[in-house]
């Protein structure tokens, strides 16, 4: 008796084996949503040319593509998106807007307390000039002559 148990392997096979894989043509996945066509519907014809065996087209239709048949409230729910989407730019446009003007009124009174500051500074030379001279002027008139 082996070490392991080991038992001859042919003699207690399974009686139910899986089938084996018998498609001559590789079947391949078209992404997520895709189908798959056995290799017998476009030997058929029915998919030869990209049309049906009775000559018309396969619809194909998009993921996001309009309907005439859709649902109304599918519609509705579609609008109401596509609305607030619109609103969303409009406010985004409002906002990038009032921004702009926030910025131009602090650039205004930076500018304004440039002014002022220069005004001062102009100011406070010409109250000194203004001291000095009236320093000057004040022994003037004591000798009684005004």
């Amino acid at each position: 008796m082996p070490l392991f148990g080991h038992r001859n392997t042919a003699a207690t096979a399974p009686a139910h084996n899986p089938p084996p894989v018998t498609s001559t043509s590789p079947q391949r996945s078209r992404g997520l949503f895709g189908r798959r066509r056995s290799s017998s519907d476009y030997e058929s014809g029915t998919y030869a040319n990209g049309t049906h065996a009775n000559g018309t087209s396969p619809q194909r239709r998009g993921l996001l593509s309009r309907h005439n048949d859709e649902d109304p409230s599918i519609m509705t729910a579609r609008e109401r998106v596509l609305g607030a989407e619109r609103a969303e730019k409009e406010a985004d446009r409002a906002l990038m807007m009032a921004r702009q003007a926030v910025r131009e009124a602090r650039d205004h009174v930076k500018m304004l307390e440039r002014e002022a500051a220069e005004q001062a500074r102009l100011a406070k030379i010409k109250q000194g000039q203004a001291k000095s001279i009236s320093k000057r002027a004040k022994p003037l008139g004591r000798h009684g002559h005004i």
